[in-house]
């Protein structure tokens, strides 16, 4: 069941592809505007990155892209009721911690997708990073998480795996929209409950460091002007 959230909306060059979004040419075939254009953005500005520090937990996590039907999607995964995971249950993106046998981040971020969903980034194409975030709450175990953009073919489909309930693409624009702004309600341990901010994607919520990963990535995307044109 979607989870229960509380609203509060707040107010190329090329040929033509679908719904008229302009496609060049590269050395790997067509590729999408919108694309393009994130791309570049993030290569105009080098991410926020954590010092090496002895002892440091790491970690990364995918955010995968695909144009499908005309229309940018992200992947949005709800992991697995699990007891001792913190993250249990909880609306993210595909990833987990850094092994002594990742030769860096990135390939923690493409082996972790292809555990938990079954996609290889290597039949899409790395975008760029996104700055490294850590948990806020002193509940939560202390990790350095590194995000990567990735774009993914778009006729790709996810497998998700046992650790992994739900495997969700919805379109980033729809994240953009304000109706997709909400709150969720954490329960506290004195009864009382305490709102995070959140976004409501197709009926679940995504709040957390989830959320403040997909908040810098719109943030960017939306000023990429990789937005989808006004009808």
């Amino acid at each position: 069941m979607p989870d229960r959230t509380r609203r509060d909306n707040l107010s190329a060059r090329g040929g033509q592809g679908a719904a008229g979004i302009p496609i060049h040419r590269t050395a790997q075939g067509l590729t999408d505007a919108r694309i393009a254009a994130l791309e570049a953005a993030l290569a105009s500005r080098p991410p926020l990155r954590a010092p090496d520090a002895p002892g440091q937990a790491r970690a990364a996590v995918a955010l995968l892209l695909r144009v499908h039907a005309g229309r940018v999607e992200l992947l949005l995964i709800r992991r697995a009721e699990r007891e001792g995971d913190p993250w249990s249950g909880h609306m993210a993106l595909p990833g987990g911690r850094w092994q002594r046998e990742d030769a860096d981040l990135a390939a923690t971020a493409a082996r972790e997708t292809l555990e938990e969903v079954g996609i290889d980034v290597a039949a899409g194409r790395l975008l760029g990073e996104l700055d490294v975030l850590a948990p806020r709450s002193v509940r939560i175990p202390s990790i350095v998480v590194s995000p990567f953009v990735y774009r993914v073919p778009e006729d790709v489909e996810a497998r998700p795996n046992h650790e992994v309930q739900l495997a969700l693409w919805i379109a980033v624009d729809d994240l953009l929209h304000p109706d997709a702004v909400t709150e969720y309600l954490h329960d506290l341990a004195d009864g009382n409950t305490l709102p995070f901010p959140a976004f409501d994607a197709q009926g679940y919520v995504v709040w957390g460091m989830t959320h403040r990963i997909l908040t810098g990535f719109l943030e960017l995307y939306a000023q990429s002007g990789a937005l989808e044109p006004t009808k």
